[in-house]
């Protein structure tokens, strides 16, 4: 009877020192569940960080080679014509007149060109802006015909995606512009029930996806849109062209 009674003291000891440092167990294993989770959201954060500043000085140094590149061949173009026509003129009303009509139309692109790189007017302009004025420079410039398009109804994106999503799009117009010898690029942005969808597509030689990303940056594409938690998809088929499909979907405030 006695044996049997300290048995069960025994058990309830066993269990009353047990109970505690399961506890403190749990405790330890979560608590450390919960730093290193702390330290991730915050590595991933600075990740962000860093690639957010990477895509803004990217952005700047693609303008700064647009800004060459539309100096050089455009208006350089331009001017360049009207001095060869004034050289030429020998006086004739028609032919100055002609050469006006050059210097001015060379006038009108330096001022777009300077609003374009404005730094006011760059922070203030959306992604569908930004995108629309970089279509726009292609036809100036004759580099490929573009078409732009939007459907639904657009709404605000965070300040922080669309630099994301910009840089994204304008490597892939980049690619296209050098590499892809296409003749036609055609954007649509699709808006529906707080769901972005971007689809870009160019009619160039295309290359083979199965590289897996390698080479021209499109691996470095597809890490950015895991940032802002967003699906990229590339597909080409030489010959045929390639295209890039960027979906996000956002929750109503």
């Amino acid at each position: 009877m006695f044996q049997e009674s300290d048995n069960i003291l025994w058990v309830v000891l066993g269990i009353m020192l047990l109970v505690p440092l399961a506890m403190v167990l749990l405790f330890v294993v979560f608590n450390n569940r919960k730093n290193k989770l702390i330290q991730e959201q915050e590595l991933e954060k600075k990740r962000f960080e860093n690639e957010l500043a990477e895509s803004q000085i990217e952005i700047r140094e693609e303008t700064l080679r647009n800004i060459s590149w539309e100096l050089h061949d455009n208006i350089g173009q331009l001017v360049t014509l009207a001095k060869i026509h004034l050289q030429n003129s020998d006086y004739e009303p028609t032919k100055i007149e002609e050469s006006v009509e050059i210097l001015g139309n060379a006038l009108k692109e330096l001022k777009a060109l300077s609003k374009s790189i404005n730094p006011e007017s760059l922070k203030n302009m959306s992604l569908l802006e930004a995108v629309h004025n970089e279509m726009d420079r292609f036809e100036r410039m004759n580099f490929i015909e573009s078409k732009f398009e939007i459907k639904g109804q657009p709404f605000d994106l965070p300040a922080k995606d669309e630099i994301i999503f910009f840089r994204i799009i304008q490597e892939f117009f980049s690619n296209t512009i050098r590499h892809s010898r296409a003749t036609i690029l055609n954007v649509v942005f699709h808006f529906q029930d707080m769901k972005l969808k971007i689809e870009i597509e160019d009619n160039g030689i295309g290359f083979e996806t199965s590289e897996d990303f390698k080479g021209i940056g499109l691996k470095n594409m597809k890490t950015r849109a895991k940032l802002v938690h967003s699906e990229l998809k590339i597909t080409s088929e030489s010959q045929k062209g390639t295209k890039l499909t960027i979906e996000k979907q956002y929750i109503n405030a």
